[in-house]
C-alpha cells in the first residue's frame, strides 16, 4: 500500500490536458477557459448616466436653481446637442451623457413644470456618471485557465467576444463489473443488487466538467471483461468499478495486465478505498475503484475529480480542505488515512456514528469527509480537524 499523497502524485502523472475547442457563449458556462478573453471595446463605451434624472452642469446645482429642459436622452439614443448654462437634458439610466454636462441630478431631487426643472435637493456627493472605460478598456483580459461562472460569461459578452476557447470535456468510460449487478428498474434476484455506483460517479464526473459514458455491466469472467474493455475506444479515461480487490472473482487487475496495463499502483493506505488501482492502458489512463458504494464515491472525490480537473488544464492539486471544530469525540485512528462521512455546518464537523462503506443513506446526508491522518490519536469535541467538503 502507498499513502494517499503518493497515490495522488502518481494519478496526476498519468494525465495531461485533453485539448481545446471553441464554443459559443451560450454553451460556455461551467467550461474551463483555455485561452484569455481580450476585450474588444470599453465598458461603458461612453460616459453614461447611472440614474434617471437630468444632465446639467454641476457648478450650477444649488437649492432652487432652475433649468430649461432642451431635450431627452433615452438609453440607446444620444442627445445630439450641447448642454449650455442654465440648460438640462432629461436622461435615463445607461444613456450617453451629452456634451457640456458633468453631472446627473436624480429625478427624485427635482420638480418639473413643463420645460423647466427645479432643484429641490442639491445633493452633490456623486456625479451619477459612469466614466467611459470605468469597468474595462479595449485590450483588458479575462485570464485562463478558470472555470467559467455565469458572471464570467456575462463579462465575455460585454467584452464583445461571441465565442470562447475552452478545454474539451474529458470523455470517461465507466465500466461496472460483477455477476451480482442489475440495472435500475430491472427485477434483481434475491442474490443480486442494483448497480448504483456508476450513476453516482457519472453525476460527479459531469459536475466536474467531464462527459461520462456508462458501458454495459461486465460479468465476472475474463471474456466478458475483455469485451467490455474493448468498448472504451475514444475515452480519455477508463474507470472500472469493482473487481479490483483480491477475491477469486476480482479479475480487473489481471485482465487489464494481459491487455497491456502499465500499473502505477494497486492499493492505497486509506479507508474506505484501499483496493484502488491505477495505471495506463495503452495511451489511456485507467483507474479501478472498489465496488462498495461509499468507497467508490470517496475515491471519486479524492482522486478522480482532481484528475479530471487537471485534464481540463486546471492546476493539478488535491481536493480542497478546510478546518473545522469537531462536533463529537472521535476514537484513535489506525494505519490508514480515514475519510469519515460527516456533516459540516457553521464551522463544526460531526461524523456519523456508522461509517460502513455500504451505507448510501449516510453518504446522501453527508456534505463533508472528516480526514483522520494515519495513527491520529483520539480527539475531543472542539478540537480542530481537516475536512474535505463534498
Amino acid at each position: 500500500m502507498i499513502p494517499v499523497s503518493e497515490a495522488l502524485e502518481k494519478i496526476f502523472a498519468l494525465v495531461a490536458p485533453v485539448g481545446t475547442e471553441r464554443v459559443p457563449l451560450s454553451k460556455a458556462a461551467g467550461r474551463v477557459l483555455a485561452e484569455p478573453v481580450v476585450a474588444r471595446r470599453a465598458q461603458p463605451p461612453f460616459a453614461a448616466s447611472a440614474m434617471d434624472g437630468y444632465a446639467l452642469r454641476a457648478a450650477e446645482v444649488t437649492q432652487g436653481a432652475r433649468f430649461r429642459v432642451i431635450g431627452a436622452a433615452p438609453a440607446g439614443e444620444a442627445f445630439a446637442g450641447t448642454v449650455g448654462a442654465g440648460e438640462a437634458v432629461r436622461i435615463f439610466t445607461g444613456a450617453p451623457v451629452p456634451d457640456g454636462a458633468d453631472m446627473v441630478v436624480i429625478q427624485e431631487n427635482t420638480a418639473r413644470d413643463g420645460d423647466v426643472v427645479t432643484i429641490t435637493d442639491p445633493d452633490r456627493h456623486a456625479t451619477n456618471i459612469r466614466p467611459a472605460g470605468g469597468d474595462f478598456a479595449p485590450g483588458d483580459r479575462m485570464e485562463a485557465p478558470r472555470r467559467l461562472s455565469p458572471a464570467d460569461v456575462m463579462l465575455a459578452a460585454a467584452m464583445n467576444v461571441p465565442d470562447l476557447v475552452v478545454s474539451r470535456r474529458p470523455v470517461v468510460a465507466l465500466l461496472a463489473t460483477g455477476n451480482e449487478l442489475v440495472m435500475p428498474g430491472e427485477e434483481p434476484r434475491d442474490d443480486q443488487i442494483v448497480a448504483c455506483n456508476g450513476f453516482g460517479l457519472k453525476a460527479l464526473f459531469e459536475a466536474a466538467g467531464a462527459e461520462a459514458r456508462l458501458l454495459p455491466i461486465a460479468r465476472d469472467d475474463v471474456d466478458s471483461l475483455r469485451t467490455a474493455l474493448g468498448l472504451t475506444d475514444g475515452a480519455d479515461l477508463i474507470v472500472t468499478i469493482g473487481g479490483a480487490s483480491v477475491g477469486d472473482h476480482d479479475l480487473v487487475a489481471g485482465v487489464a495486465a494481459d491487455l497491456g496495463l502499465e500499473a502505477a499502483f494497486h492499493k492505497v493506505a486509506m479507508r474506505p478505498g484501499k483496493p484502488l488501482l491505477a495505471g495506463r492502458l495503452g495511451d489511456v489512463p485507467m483507474v479501478g475503484v472498489p465496488g462498495n458504494p461509499v468507497s467508490a464515491m470517496v475515491c471519486g472525490h479524492i482522486f478522480l475529480r482532481p484528475m479530471l480537473l487537471a485534464m481540463q488544464g486546471l492546476v493539478a492539486r488535491p481536493a480542497p480542505r478546510v478546518t473545522a471544530a469537531l462536533g463529537a469525540d472521535v476514537a484513535e485512528n489506525g494505519p490508514r488515512e480515514h475519510y469519515m462521512r460527516a456533516i459540516l455546518a457553521d464551522g463544526v464537523v460531526t461524523p456519523f456514528d456508522s461509517q460502513d462503506s455500504a451505507l448510501l443513506g449516510v453518504l446522501s446526508q453527508s456534505n463533508a469527509l472528516l480526514v483522520r491522518p494515519v495513527a491520529d490519536p483520539s480527539r475531543k469535541a472542539g478540537e480542530m480537524a481537516e475536512v474535505v467538503p463534498i
